[in-house]
């Protein structure tokens, strides 16, 4: 069956299939919490766009990761409301599965091509009639909460991805794990490949994070009798990964059974090599940075008048994201921004290191910050913490309630694709604030860039390759070898003194200046950081066949 519906250009010819637990395509298909599946839906939207030989393979999650909504105190309230997709095609295929000693059945359907201009997707369920409740609920929700269920996830889309795409007659060169959820392809392989040299020529991984959540570890007699390891003896698994003991890491795992890795910056790609350094036999890591992708971010009209250098309608466009922003703002706070005030945006996954609330360390200074009349400024916060984890529901919380005292302060719920674009397009500053080295790329800089938003940020991640300070963007100078107290306490004073004396005159006194800062921005993050080079460079880099 040939699911590519558009020409295979011939320098992208070997077969890849990219397999993700997260992709963010649409607005419409809720099948992505965060950044790995912004990034996995920009590569699939430029392996279309360049012809490339790719198939996506993930999961179809009944009710997403969650819809963010507010309690009757405004507090941030996690609902799963189910889900439903009629431009999904069945493809009448169904695997079966051995899961913690029983059958579980696995469905496929097709996102076509042309729905919305990717490459071919393979969607997983296992939630209909055929199963028992328990398995139903594998494929419910998005990083399930409960152990079992998540091992259960990452088997069905490892194994389960490689036997529809065998019940699909798919012929695959090259097997891509974006990050370490589906290394159970690897076990599945491994009866078609037996030999390790063999089956490491047809993997590839990419780790996104050096985050200690992010590279999972279970117990390997629980993975074992939950089915992760394909029905291969514990024997053979060991001998293969060469983990000896009893915890067991996805992400050295998936190390020592790829032919190459790669981190997403050029200061991941070194932090990643730092990690695993004392770790023998494992791939090397190279750096391949993210991307995004231009055509699906990037307003067309605010594009044209910077490529025509007419900064009076680059201005007036500006003016008008910022109108359509603020009627987001109003909706659903109801409060009016005003679209000739500088307006700071904050707004990615919600997780302690990215330090959501590092604004409001001093909150008289805030206060300050936020009362001055004479050069006002606008302060938006948007993002989705773990529905289970308290400490960022905390934060969450903590800043919506603050945000009540300030006509001028929002926190705004529904951080999906739609808020995601609006807020980059809408915006002027693009505050990123994690502890130095502990972001690997963050990729939403990127494409706030893309649309004349002025990235205020630590130089983490993708800003080294990227940033020039007071050119276009400002940097947060950041110091990894501060425990984290000074560290938090220097970085608020750094970010405070550039915020006061720099950005804000600037945007007030000088507007040339910002405006010359700020066509620095839209130039420089292209074309380097749109995902078309990215997904070229995957093929170049990684996906060679021997």
């Amino acid at each position: 069956m040939n699911l590519h519906t558009y020409k295979i250009k011939d320098e992208y010819k070997t077969s890849v299939a990219y397999f993700s637990m997260e992709f963010a395509i649409d607005q419409a298909l809720k099948t992505y919490s965060g950044g790995l599946g912004f990034l996995s839906g920009s590569h699939m939207r430029s392996a279309y766009d360049l012809g490339q030989n790719v198939i996506g393979v993930g999961m179809l999650w009944s009710y997403g990761y969650y819809d963010q909504a507010r309690d009757n105190h405004k507090e941030l309230k996690a609902e799963f409301i189910r889900k439903r997709y009629y431009f999904l095609e069945d493809l009448n295929i169904e695997v079966k599965l051995n899961i913690n000693s029983h059958p579980v059945y696995v469905k496929a359907f097709l996102l076509k091509p042309e729905t919305f201009g990717t490459a071919p997707m393979i969607f997983l369920t296992t939630d209909y009639e055929k199963n028992d409740h328990l398995a139903c609920t594998i494929s419910h929700k998005l990083y399930d909460v409960y152990e079992d269920t998540r091992i259960a996830q990452e088997t069905v889309l490892g194994v389960g991805g490689v036997k529809v795409l065998e019940a699909l007659n798919q012929k695959i060169d090259i097997y891509h794990l974006n990050e370490g959820h589906a290394l159970p392809l690897a076990f599945e392989l491994y009866k078609k490949y037996p030999t390790k040299d063999e089956l490491k020529s047809k993997i590839v991984f990419t780790t996104h994070t050096p985050e200690k959540a992010g590279n999972e570890e279970h117990n390997i007699h629980k993975l074992h009798q939950m089915g992760f390891f394909a029905d291969l003896d514990l024997d053979q698994v060991r001998e293969l990964t060469q983990i000896y003991d009893d915890n067991f890491s996805l992400t050295l795992g998936a190390l020592r059974l790829s032919k190459i890795a790669n981190g997403v910056s050029k200061l991941h790609g070194v932090v990643s090599n730092d990690m695993w350094k004392n770790f023998d036999n494992i791939a090397p890591i190279i750096a391949i940075t993210n991307a995004q992708n231009r055509k699906y971010w990037a307003d067309k009209p605010l594009s044209d008048s910077f490529e025509k250098n007419e900064d009076n309608k680059l201005i007036a466009r500006k003016k008008q994201l910022k109108k359509r922003l603020f009627e987001i703002v109003a909706d659903q706070t109801g409060k009016l921004f005003d679209p000739d005030v500088l307006t700071i945006v904050w707004a990615r996954r919600f997780a302690e290191y990215k330090r959501p609330n590092l604004l409001i360390q001093d909150i008289e200074r805030f206060k300050k910050l936020v009362t001055n009349s004479d050069r006002p400024v606008q302060i938006i916060w948007a993002g989705k913490p773990y529905p289970f984890d308290m400490n960022a529901i905390h934060i969450f919380n903590e800043l919506t309630h603050i945000s009540f005292d300030y006509a001028n302060v929002a926190v705004l719920i529904g951080y999906e694709l739609a808020l995601s674009a609006m807020l980059k397009k809408g915006s002027d500053i693009w505050l990123n604030t994690p502890r130095i080295t502990r972001e690997a790329s963050g990729t939403s800089g990127m494409t706030a860039s893309m649309n004349g938003v002025i990235n205020f940020s630590i130089n983490d991640g993708w800003m080294p390759e990227f940033s020039k300070d007071r050119e276009n963007s400002f940097i947060i100078p950041a110091d990894p070898n501060q425990d984290i107290e000074t560290q938090d306490r220097n970085d608020y004073l750094n970010m405070m003194d550039i915020l006061e004396n720099q950005i804000i005159p600037t945007y007030y006194d000088n507007q040339d200046e910002w405006i010359k800062i700020m066509k620095n921005s839209m130039r420089d993050v292209l074309p380097y950081f749109d995902s078309d080079r990215m997904a070229d460079e995957y093929y170049s880099k990684m996906y060679r066949v021997n």
